[in-house]
């Protein structure tokens, strides 16, 4: 190779990483964008208040600067393994760090509460570009099946990491320098990112161009997941009966009929080279529509709560952003535990069993919130932290596991899709719900013990729903599928998701 070639050339020169071991400097790449679009999820949440303060920002505007980034990531989520599958995955891996870094900038710099929900609707839609197509350079970087699957648990480990260290990095920056400064942090690792993927990470060979985008299904998918966050969003201080709010929810219903008309018409064509977004028939899977469900009633739950815990710390009882972020520590620090447990537990009795044990978990610990007032002390309210904390992450992998299980083979990516932007829904149903609750109510105590009532019902009805597709998974157990262990589970569902070959 001569001396004049560029780091991009280089890269795309090297030879996949991991044929014999574990090469880091891909690892690394790819996983500090994972990480950045994981970390935001939670960083801003000990921020609110000083947010708000700040820019002047409303109940309804800071509910889309928390919520706004979920729904946009899990609107785009499926868009962006197409852009990866059209355009190339490296390319739009590389464009989303820069969407996610100019996004970022735009937050910090933010003035007005309009331009701060704009920054983060952007944050979302660079997450969105980013994740799909990191899982797919990161299947393709490690050829060699145990590689592969060591690889893809750390990679999938970074998402735990990043959720827990969210509130007490917020805090830290917080309290140490500004709100901004939580912005300002995405830049300089988004830019090491740029970086190490341009020398390291080569581009997979004959994926650009192998299918269609969908185009009238990722609009209108859009549409709809966008209307619905706007109708809960805005119903918290304008009120269920608002022209707006009712609005806002009947674009979302009508863009969802003409969405399920739409896939339903294109998946009967069966056009290969543009298969529709999200085949329909997933749905009569059995197992697929509960687990499906699962998802949205697991998110709601936990991050509505997370978030006016975060609001009951600090204005209810007086604890600053780093406070808030230390008190939070026991139940987003569990996820480092509970996650490659739940792997174990699901690898060995399958994902039905954890799901419901952890769901119930979850459903008991959310009553615990129930003992909380004016004056509570920290330690009766470890119980419910720790125990929703344990919950959540153990429930997603197996949850994962259970809604590709369900699908057919060729469909397991799109399925592990499905289950995300059905967290992403719960989330902006959570946050919008349970926001809406304390300005109804006017008393943040009262409608936070209110929303513990009903994330508590939500995990509840979740858990029925795992136990109903019991009989299902029993059956197709009995059929002869036996249940492949988590790491071999993580590599093959990577594969089928990234939509690599490996036979390439």
């Amino acid at each position: 190779m001569s001396s004049t070639t560029t780091g991009a050339e280089a890269a795309d020169a090297v030879s996949p990483a991991g044929t014999e071991g574990l090469s880091w400097p891909p690892l690394i790449a790819l996983s500090l964008g994972y990480f950045l679009v994981m970390l935001d999820v939670t960083v801003v949440t000990v921020a609110v208040p000083a947010i708000r303060d700040s820019v002047g920002a409303s109940a309804s505007a800071m509910a889309w600067v928390v919520d706004g980034y979920s729904s946009v990531f899990g609107g785009l989520l499926l868009m962006g393994g197409g852009f990866g599958d059209r355009l190339g995955h490296r390319k739009v891996f590389l464009s989303g760090l820069g969407v996610f870094a100019l996004a970022s900038i735009g937050c910090a710099l933010a003035t007005t509460p309009a331009t701060l929900v704009a920054s983060r609707l952007a944050q979302g839609a660079g997450g969105a570009l980013l994740v799909p197509t990191s899982l797919a350079l990161l299947t393709a970087s490690y050829p060699v099946p145990a590689v592969r699957a060591k690889a893809l648990g750390i990679w999938a480990g970074i998402s735990g990491i990043a959720f827990a260290a969210g509130p007490l990095v917020g805090g830290l920056l917080v309290a140490g320098l500004s709100w901004r400064a939580a912005f300002w942090i995405n830049v300089p690792i988004a830019l090491l990112a740029v970086w190490l993927t341009r020398r390291n990470v080569p581009s997979p060979t004959g994926r650009a161009g192998a299918r269609g985008l969908d185009p009238v299904g990722q609009v209108l998918g859009i549409v709809a997941v966008m209307g619905l966050a706007a109708a809960l969003n805005e119903a918290s201080t304008k009120g269920w009966t608002s022209p707006v709010v009712l609005g806002a929810g009947a674009l979302a219903l009508l863009a969802l009929v003409l969405f399920v008309l739409a896939e339903r018409r294109m998946e009967a064509r069966g056009i290969e080279t543009q298969p529709p977004l999200l085949p329909l028939s997933l749905f009569r899977s059995p197992g697929f529509s509960s687990t499906a469900a699962v998802g949205v009633l697991l998110n709601l739950g936990y991050y509505g709560m997370l978030y006016l815990s975060t609001l009951y710390l600090q204005n209810e009882r007086g604890y600053d952003a780093l406070g808030a972020g230390l008190a939070l520590l026991p139940t987003v620090c569990m996820a480092v535990v509970a996650a490659p447990l739940s792997g174990r537990l699901t690898a060995r009795y399958g994902p039905y069993v954890p799901m419901t044990g952890a769901l119930l978990l979850g459903s008991v610990g959310f009553v615990g919130w129930l003992l909380a007032g004016s004056d509570t002390p920290y330690w009766a309210l470890l119980p419910a932290l720790i125990a929703t904390g344990l919950a959540t992450p153990s429930t997603v992998p197996a949850a994962t596991a259970a809604i590709v299980q369900a699908a057919p083979a060729q469909n397991a990516g799109v399925a592990s899709a499905v289950f995300n932007v059905a967290r992403q829904v719960g989330n902006s149903l959570g946050v919008a719900l349970f926001a809406s609750l304390i300005a109804g109510r006017g008393d943040l105590v009262s409608g936070l013990r209110i929303s513990a009532l009903i994330a508590s019902a939500a995990f509840f009805v979740a858990a029925l729903l795992a136990l109903s597709s019991w009989r299902n998974a029993k059956a197709r157990a009995g059929a002869g599928q036996t249940f492949i262990g988590a790491g071999n589970f993580i590599a093959l569902n990577s594969a089928h998701a990234a939509g690599v070959d490996d036979r390439q």
